[in-house]
């Protein structure tokens, strides 16, 4: 199980490319170094199953969460090219995709994004993430996250199934969101929906939320 992972959200221009390098070590290379190293020997055996904590952010990019998103498509793009190989030896491969899960974690990533210098972008860049994008997320995770042992018992389905799945969501609530990427190709479906869900319609989601 390939659990390890750190989080990143704000404005791009207030991150730097040292954090961002760091973040991908952590969420994408730190997988791909464990694949490599029992991969090998599940391949030998022909038998192992490899399960992977992704997220739904693995799926569909959400504002502010620019490169947290980006390390959690890359390991969703690896894995779905392993798989086909890995399978050819009897190894399955699953993600689990969580949405919001109510951990430390979270908590300690707004602490810090709260107290942040915001002063390197725009001042109305600064006010969306601050105002709104902050204020909207604890409304999202109050409302809808999960917790650790929710995911943990998610996880030990997909570990005990007899054909286990190569994507599991954990969160209901989010498969409408996914499924918008596949019922318009262009992304305008997709785009449209979420901006006027974050610029115009912010009041109704808070709202329903609650």
């Amino acid at each position: 199980v390939s659990n390890a992972g750190v989080g990143m959200a704000g404005p791009l221009e207030c991150q730097s490319l040292a954090a961002m390098q760091s973040l991908m070590d952590t969420n994408f290379f730190g997988l791909v170094r464990l694949v490599k190293e029992v991969l090998p020997d599940m391949k030998r055996r022909r038998g192992g199953h490899i399960v992977v904590i992704s997220s739904i952010m693995g799926l569909q990019g959400i504002v502010f969460n620019d490169i947290y998103a980006a390390s959690k498509f890359a390991v969703e793009g690896f894995c779905e090219s392993l798989v086909v190989q890995a399978l050819r030896f009897n190894v399955a491969i699953s993600l689990v995709e969580p949405g919001p899960v109510t951990t430390e974690f979270e908590t300690k990533l707004y602490e810090e994004a709260e107290r942040a210098d915001y002063s390197r972008t725009d001042p109305e860049t600064a006010d969306i993430f601050t105002n709104l994008y902050l204020r909207n997320s604890k409304d999202v995770f109050s409302s809808l996250g999960q917790t650790p042992e929710d995911i943990a018992e998610h996880t030990l389905r997909v570990i005990e199934a007899a054909r286990p799945p190569f994507r599991h969501q954990t969160n209901a609530a989010y498969t409408p969101m996914a499924a918008l990427k596949h019922a318009d190709p262009s992304g305008a479906l997709m785009t449209d929906a979420f901006y006027k869900l974050v610029f115009k319609y912010d009041a109704v989601l808070r709202l329903s939320l609650r």
